[in-house]
């Protein structure tokens, strides 16, 4: 069979850390004959060349190349695209894993569109993956209709054909963002990009001793002499005007604002931070027109003007004050409903733990000058996000514990502004409802909920809690999708979770009263503190020293859905004791 898929792997001095990634490989559910995997070892000086050569001679879908240490990951990439046999490559970092059917689904899904580049789920372990991009599957996505340029990792599907047709291959070198300068040219130049958001097929972690490469601290002239490079890129395949004004937003967002905003910035020595500001401030100056700031958020915005015009103690000072802002949710109820579980909450943002106020009767007003100072940029921070509350959004993520993965639910919600200070002021607060379906939640685990909120100049997420303990709206457990799921409250935050893995007594079952059991002949109802939707078969064991006896019975839920009844036949002779 040809190869359908080869997985390249940059390998160096990994340690331990490289056998998730390699167990990861093994267990593809791709038929063997049809992948292969491409370690390519920079010069490691650790055991890693060795156990490279052990598993190359006891797998046959392994293979490894040795090669000098080069200093950066573009060339072992660039080697393992020359060497690779598949239709399809697919980079995969050593200290990263994939999802079990992973290569499966992303080459059925590539070669379902005709796609040039897919780009599979991830999931971040202790790191920022892309969520927006995710939130749905884009079958022919473009850097116009999808927020594809926040993807700018390697960690991706290329078919081959397609890169050798165009000459794509990495900068090499030690340097920085390579994977930007190569990403963005794939994306531009692809005939068809395909986002693939069902299923999780990339695990991207960041170690426990926080040695990955991405994560160093970093020589701010040359990351900035980098940046320019993919600012390049765009240049060259796209023309003025609002897609290049959006497409260069992404790297004045991430690659500039977000690292002069808040604790980010404060948590960096004094002396470090003045050297990245003014490497940040050249680039404004030089490379970006006002269309580019114009479509930030109002914070975003405000930190751009004071880094065009050079003012960093005003940047240190509007980070002090925005590092006290952060959403609040508060539950208000939880119930289940027709065999979903249904989550009511408020959502608002705090600052230094109080509910944040804004002006009663603000209008939108461009920021056409950069403020004269902190205050004044604040006011207008409050006044726009105000203003822009018709555009204030809340979701709800379920975040599956031990994985990271996570899926957006389905949520309604109000904007309601509650008067404050006499009316002079308002709260902006969001009313919610989301519907959980545990049909659509993959796997057993648990899973913590997390409320994203986009608020004027913030998107930011918190566990949806604390609930005090008296007011906590009491969750019980419900049978759907054939297994059982338990909401409850952590201890001791009281943050909401639910554990789709549960059995036992966390089940609530323990709470059975002796009135709400009757047994006549072989006949036994039981009135159960669960949630159940239709009738489920259900199996029971009874157990006394020595000997076990198994039943069958029914589960049917309440019509008021308050909970179940259990109607089982047991054994015709069930010997005297205690079971």
């Amino acid at each position: 069979m040809p190869v359908k898929v080869s997985v390249i792997v940059p390998v160096y001095n990994p340690g331990v850390y490289i056998e998730d990634c390699i167990a990861s490989l093994q267990r593809q559910s791709l038929p063997p004959d049809e992948y292969e995997a491409v370690f390519v070892d920079d010069g490691s000086t650790d055991g890693t060349p060795a156990r490279l050569d052990r598993l190359a001679a006891e797998d046959p879908r392994m293979r490894v190349i040795h090669q000098e240490n080069s200093g950066w990951s573009g060339k072992p990439r660039n080697v393992g695209i020359a060497a690779a046999r598949g239709e399809f490559v697919m980079f995969v970092d050593n200290d990263d894993y994939l999802g079990d059917e992973a290569l499966q689904r992303m080459y059925e899904y590539g070669v379902a569109n005709g796609a040039d580049v897919v780009v599979g789920k991830m999931a971040g372990k202790n790191r920022g993956v892309p969520v927006e991009l995710f939130r749905r599957s884009h079958p022919r996505a473009t850097v116009a209709n999808a927020p594809l340029i926040d993807s700018l990792t390697p960690h991706k599907m290329f078919r081959k054909e397609f890169l050798d047709r165009i000459g794509l291959r990495f900068p090499e070198g030690r340097r920085r963002l390579e994977d930007h300068v190569f990403v963005t040219e794939a994306f531009l130049r692809a005939d068809n990009v395909s986002v693939l958001s069902d299923y999780v097929c990339y695990y991207h972690i960041r170690r426990d001793d926080a040695s990955n490469a991405g994560f160093q601290r970093f020589d701010p002239v040359g990351y900035f002499k980098n940046l320019r490079e993919a600012l390049d890129v765009v240049e060259r395949y796209t023309e003025p005007g609002a897609v290049r004004d959006r497409l260069f937003r992404r790297w004045l967002r991430v690659e500039m604002v977000e690292r002069l905003r808040a604790r980010r910035l404060l948590g960096l020595p004094d002396d470090y931070r003045r050297e990245l500001f003014a490497e940040i401030h050249k680039v404004v100056v030089e490379r970006f027109g006002p269309g580019v700031a114009a479509g930030l958020q109002p914070t975003q915005q405000v930190v751009a003007a004071f880094a065009e015009a050079d003012r960093y103690d005003d940047v240190v000072a509007f980070a002090e004050w925005e590092a006290g802002v952060a959403p609040a949710a508060d539950p208000t109820r939880v119930e289940w409903r027709d065999g979903t579980l249904h989550i009511e909450f408020t959502a608002e943002y705090a600052s230094a733990g109080e509910p944040m106020t804004f002006p009663a009767d603000a209008a939108r007003t461009p920021l056409a000058d950069t403020p004269k100072d902190v205050e004044e940029a604040v006011a207008w921070v409050g006044a726009e996000t105000a203003a822009r509350f018709d555009q204030a959004t809340a979701d709800l993520l379920l975040r599956e514990r031990s994985s990271s993965a996570q899926y957006f639910q389905p949520v309604e919600f109000t904007r309601e502004a509650v008067p404050a200070d006499g009316g002079e002021r308002v709260r902006l607060v969001l009313r919610a409802t989301a519907t959980v379906d545990p049909a659509g939640l993959p796997g057993d685990g648990v899973w913590d909920a997390v409320v994203r909120v986009k608020l004027g100049g913030w998107t930011k997420e918190c566990r949806l809690g604390p609930a005090p303990r008296a007011t906590r709206p009491k969750p019980y457990a419900g049978v759907a999708d054939g297994r059982a799921v338990l909401p409850y409250w952590t201890e001791p935050h009281g943050n909401l979770s639910l554990d789709t893995k549960v059995k036992g007594k966390r089940l609530g079952l323990d709470g059975v009263r002796r009135q709400d059991v009757t047994a006549s002949g072989t006949r036994l109802s039981i009135r159960l503190p669960l949630h159940a939707s239709g009738g489920a078969r259900v199996g029971l064991r009874f157990s006394a020293p020595g000997r076990t006896l198994h039943a069958s019975g029914t589960l049917t839920g309440a019509p008021d859905g308050s909970g179940a009844s259990l109607e089982a036949t047991l054994p015709a002779r069930l010997p005297r004791g205690v079971w």
